[in-house]
């Protein structure tokens, strides 16, 4: 099993709450702007921020892990942590693993990315992540689909000719794009958006995170947090 790399702490005890043992959130800190490594070599991105100002609002004292990608459900299952919050779209196939807190982005557009404007898309060997909404969609396309476990080695197959393209949110895409990759193609919304993935039995805590993120929504804070991270690329609430 992966070892889980103990990042940054958010402390949000409010007065008068019991000591308990911290809600540890995992993430991956490679797909930005959701999550990264900033140059301090430090977790950072919307959802560190975001999960700060949720852990204070729910007052839980909340330390980030780092973990890959591909082991994030099933080290949240085993128990080596308590939340995800990494960029995770909501979808039905996800629902029968683990629960989620209400999203906190609306559907966002997925994207593909290529060397060449005028490359067919239906056809010849399309990159994505493993386990993401995008390898789906890819699988069930028409097009060969060519998986990697980090979004850098997707990136990276496009520019040394593995792949023809790339499939990934396009949030993550518009912070790749250059030197001849481009975004091309039609959007595609996929999923009911991003939540924090839980254990289905941590139904108290879902309660909490979801209360959190509804005052969020309704003071206004949430939009204004996605409008830094995200230039105003975004849907609102």
């Amino acid at each position: 099993m992966k070892k889980l790399l103990l990042a940054t702490a958010l402390t949000a005890l409010g007065a008068g709450v019991a000591a308990a043992d911290p809600v540890r959130i995992a993430t991956e800190g490679a797909y930005e702007p959701y999550n990264l490594i900033n140059d301090k070599g430090e977790l950072d991105g919307f959802e560190i921020v975001l999960g700060n100002e949720l852990c204070k609002r729910a007052e839980l004292e909340c330390i980030f892990v780092k973990n890959d990608w591909d082991s994030i459900i099933p080290n949240l299952q085993s128990g080596n942590y308590d939340a995800i919050m990494a960029g995770m779209s909501i979808t039905d196939e996800r629902r029968e693993k683990i629960a989620f807190s209400e999203n906190y982005t609306q559907p966002a557009p997925s994207s593909y990315a290529a060397m060449s404007a005028d490359t067919p898309l239906d056809s010849g060997v399309i990159a994505a992540q493993t386990g993401t909404i995008q390898a789906a969609h890819v699988a069930a396309s028409g097009a060969k689909l060519l998986e990697f476990a980090t979004p850098d080695e997707t990136i990276a197959a496009v520019r040394n000719g593995q792949a023809a393209a790339v499939m990934a949110d396009e949030d993550y895409l518009l912070s790749q794009i250059g030197d001849g990759l481009e975004i091309i193609g039609d959007d595609v919304l996929l999923g009911d958006g991003i939540g924090i993935g839980l254990r289905k039995s941590d139904t108290e805590l879902k309660a909490k995170f979801d209360a959190a993120i509804q005052s969020m929504k309704a003071d206004g804070t949430l939009n204004k947090l996605t409008d830094e991270w995200f230039d105003g690329n975004y849907t609102p609430f």
